[in-house]
């Protein structure tokens, strides 16, 4: 029976430097405090400062470790946690908009043997929707449905310009009706995801700090945005639950929120962090072939992360060398 191994590894952000990598069949408190403890004794500089993501099990362990080090909370692990809700109902509006955009490819084929002046620009506009439908986001800011709605509805009213001053193609016609259609259908659907990406992003940008804002004044800002968020009406079960789980989860990320305002070297994310993971298994992909990283990636991974991404960028010097450590944990899992 193949056991369920946890790499573990823990990477300087100053330098980017990897400290540790260590892969342990548990992510318990234990096991972690005596990974953090072990980089401890043998760091010839003070420990600055950590970021992680919100796993219990690490805010324990950083806890029992380091008591008097600033943990910093990624700010993306955070957004993306506290608007899930959000972006589960865009995808599902989304969803809902693709039902109705089906009829493109009869249309395209009803135009291969045509190579006319009409005929073009109707592919023009059938290619048009399938780039609408093809172009995707990613969560915690972006908002893939609300974007295909935009688009669609754009593609949409075109067309209708197009016909006010005369008649439309039959393709056209057609497309131009099942368009309509899916945006009248689900218009009902956007007014909640809208005013949810509303508050995410007005989040982000309080975090995001342009405004070189110290801890204590981000905090009375994030603090007013809360109030304002509670004094909005809900007016739906799924505007509701997406307050609710933003609420849930600033409460548990408070702590950990507002370090990085104060220590000028700790960062907001760990995000370099996962991208290191990430050019590994890049790396490995391109090498093997896999779609996905293989469980030796994790089991060796003490040696095989380190040196699938060990061309050496930078060499540091001593004066660099000395400087305090401030530490970005993160796991790979199998």
């Amino acid at each position: 029976m193949w056991d369920m191994r946890v790499l573990w590894v823990l990477r300087d952000c100053l330098s980017g430097e990897i400290l540790l990598a260590r892969s342990l069949l548990s992510s318990n408190e234990t096991d972690l405090a005596g990974l953090l403890r072990e980089i401890q004794q043998f760091l010839p500089v003070p420990i600055r400062g950590v970021v992680s993501d919100g796993q219990h099990s690490i805010r324990n362990a950083v806890s029992t470790a380091l008591p008097d080090v600033p943990h910093q909370l990624c700010h993306f692990h955070y957004l993306r946690e506290a608007a899930k809700p959000v972006y589960e109902a865009d995808r599902h509006a989304k969803k809902e908009l693709k039902k109705h955009i089906r009829g493109v490819r009869p249309i395209e084929r009803s135009l291969e043997q045509r190579k006319d002046t009409e005929a073009e620009v109707i592919r023009g506009y059938c290619l048009a929707v399938r780039s609408a439908l093809t172009d995707d986001g990613r969560p915690p800011l972006s908002a893939p449905g609300l974007k295909l709605h935009g688009r669609i509805s754009s593609i949409a009213t075109s067309l209708a310009r197009i016909a006010e001053k005369g008649s439309l193609p039959r393709e056209l016609e057609r497309m131009h009706s099942f368009l309509t259609k899916g945006v009248v259908e689900t218009h009902l659907l956007w007014a909640d995801v809208e005013m949810g990406y509303r508050w995410v992003h007005r989040a982000a940008h309080l975090l995001t700090n342009h405004e070189k804002q110290n801890a204590l004044q981000i905090r009375q800002s994030y603090e007013t945005l809360l109030s304002e968020r509670e004094q909005t009406p809900k007016t739906t079960e799924t505007l509701a639950t997406m307050f609710t789980t933003f609420g849930k989860v600033t409460a548990s990320y408070w702590p950990g929120l507002f370090h990085c305002y104060d220590e000028p070297n700790l960062p907001r994310t760990n995000n370099d962090l996962e991208q290191y993971f990430g050019s590994a298994r890049r790396h490995e992909r391109r090498a093997t072939g896999r779609k996905s990283a293989s469980p030796g990636l994790v089991v060796r991974g003490a040696v095989r992360v380190i040196a699938l991404v060990a061309s050496p960028r930078h060499h540091f010097n001593v004066a660099e060398a000395s400087l305090d450590r401030y530490l970005s944990l993160a796991c790979v899992t199998e």
